[in-house]
């Protein structure tokens, strides 16, 4: 078993995997169980530092702590698995979370709200509306039909020219409303003709790669 800690520790940290020194508050753990069961699911381990160095923790105070950010600070309560690990001489605990069927996932933080997070690289990022609504939509069995009006199609030429655009930019060129900018977007996101790009600076919107090839092909 020590063996397979180690290998899965050499791993780095990533989209389903992160490490924990140790746990000081249960809603800092709730936010990675909220963002694994709304991505793609992970493993948490706890009781090893960022480096992937082994500092063990005390199993029995953990594993309270890792239960009520599951249990009390989760919404709905995300399933979770717990195993141990010995690894020099050190306990490490592994948390399994499996991607939900019930998303969005809420952790509750500090200031009392619930906030649904998703897994970006080895980051756990706030969902904004644009994912919430996603993700309803792809968990409907509703189809999508999408009519080219002026908003679609000023935005499909402003995206030939700029290549980026922010949700409030588009609002803006389109001079449409908060709800119908937004369906326009999920819409299109789950046509995949939009893509959307995640950075420090935050969300934007492009021509996904088929559609950018289908522009770039000569007439």
């Amino acid at each position: 078993m020590e063996k397979y800690l180690k290998n899965l520790i050499s791993g780095g940290e990533g989209l389903n995997l992160d490490f924990k020194y140790c746990i000081s508050d249960s809603r800092k753990i709730a936010r990675t169980l909220s963002a694994f069961a709304n991505t793609e699911g992970g493993k948490l381990l706890i009781g090893v530092r960022d480096n992937g160095s082994v500092a063990g923790v005390r199993s029995d105070e953990e594993y309270y702590m890792i239960e009520t950010a599951s249990g009390l600070f989760c919404k709905p309560e995300i399933p979770i698995k717990i195993r141990q690990h010995i690894a020099e001489g050190k306990t490490v605990l592994e948390v399994d979370v499996v991607k939900g069927d019930k998303r969005p996932y809420l952790s509750k933080g500090e200031d009392g709200k619930w906030v649904a997070y998703f897994r970006h690289g080895d980051q756990n990022l706030a969902a904004n509306n644009i994912i919430l609504s996603l993700w309803r939509r792809s968990e409907s069995k509703k189809g999508v039909l999408i009519r080219f009006a002026k908003p679609e199609n000023e935005l499909m030429e402003n995206l030939r020219k700029n290549e980026t655009i922010t949700f409030s930019g588009f609002r803006k060129l389109a001079r449409i409303p908060y709800y119908r900018a937004e369906k326009i977007i999920v819409n299109l996101l789950i046509c995949k003709v939009l893509e959307m790009n995640i950075s420090e600076k935050g969300f934007t919107y492009s021509l996904s790669r088929n559609e950018k090839d289908k522009n770039a092909k000569p007439d």
